[in-house]
């Protein structure tokens, strides 16, 4: 598995596998010759305040996307309780930050995973992909997924 990370990404995880920048179509980590299947949007808290604050109408472009893909998930690098706690500088009502969450997740399914550390966050994000890797191996996902794009071309 050679895991994809956006270039955009300005923190990125490391993974005890390959990796390669390269733009994606959406979110920040993917798997290599399957970005149009799998993709994972990682946030920092500061940085969902201020997606779903400033930059909302750009963040749900991003989650049409990401809606299109076989599988897609948000990974939040915080506690849910913590999150509740607002950053310094937002503006933004920690119950409406997360009530955006919940009712993207359930718009575009796209399930929101609330990680309390960095690293658990970066371990979840990799574990997201490797079973998505394992689970092309396994029954009829792989058919669906290689039919699929392959309809596209």
């Amino acid at each position: 598995m050679n895991i994809l990370i956006d270039t955009r990404e300005q923190r990125p995880f490391s993974f005890p596998c390959p990796t390669t920048r390269a733009t994606l179509p959406a979110g920040d980590y993917s798997i290599l010759g399957l970005e149009n299947a799998v993709s994972i949007e990682r946030k920092s808290k500061a940085d969902a305040y201020s997606t779903i604050g400033n930059g909302r109408r750009r963040f749900v472009r991003e989650l049409e996307k990401l809606e299109l893909l076989d599988y897609a998930a948000i990974v939040i690098e915080c506690a849910m309780s913590d999150f509740l706690l607002p950053p310094v500088r937002s503006q933004l009502n920690p119950n409406s930050a997360i009530n955006s969450l919940i009712a993207w997740s359930v718009r575009y399914n796209l399930p929101v995973f609330w990680c309390d550390t960095r690293l658990l966050a970066q371990t979840f994000t990799y574990r997201l992909l490797e079973k998505f890797c394992k689970e092309l191996k396994v029954g009829g996902a792989l058919k669906t997924i290689k039919k699929r794009h392959t309809e596209q071309l």
